[in-house]
């Protein structure tokens, strides 16, 4: 297994992308703890496809992304993740619309745990998760970052961006 890593200056700060043979497993931000994760050798050359795809999206030119995934984490924290991958580009769910899809509101807590050891930030959209009352709550980048990207996919309904 060759895990290999890239950094990458964005409008929300570096961001630390990781891949597996290939298949991209992380993207972190300055904040997120790194502790179960070494990120390998620096090859820039093995991030062309992510770095292009991120710029398009972080331009406003890219609603999803087309990248080979390969995130580490429990079955339950997978299926979060794929349902992140659904919500559409500018649009929200609550933790509870989550939870139904899932079986039943009362695993909004455990969305709640997975969404925030999503380990691809932008790329698998946590940031499109919000309270009940469609307020923004927890973010591992931080609300300004949440807002900011909300506001880059949806100007009309989420107010100043940082980019």
């Amino acid at each position: 297994m060759t895990t290999t890593h890239t950094v990458l200056d964005s409008p929300l700060g570096p961001l630390t992308l990781v891949a597996r043979d290939g298949a991209l497993c992380a993207v972190l931000m300055s904040e997120h703890r790194q502790s179960r994760l070494l990120p390998g050798e620096r090859r820039d050359a093995d991030f062309v496809a992510a770095v292009r795809q991120l710029g398009e999206y972080f331009a406003g030119e890219r609603r999803e992304f087309e990248l080979p995934l390969a995130p580490a984490g429990p079955p339950f924290d997978q299926r979060v993740w794929a349902l992140l991958r659904r919500i559409p580009y500018g649009e929200t769910r609550s933790y509870g619309d989550l939870a139904r899809e899932l079986g039943g509101a009362g695993f909004s807590q455990a969305v709640g745990r997975a969404n925030g050891r999503n380990p691809l930030a932008v790329v698998v959209p946590c940031h499109r998760v919000v309270g009940a009352d469609g307020s923004l709550t927890g973010y591992a980048g931080g609300l300004e970052r949440k807002r900011a990207l909300l506001h880059l996919e949806n100007p009309a309904r989420f107010g100043e961006t940082l980019f």
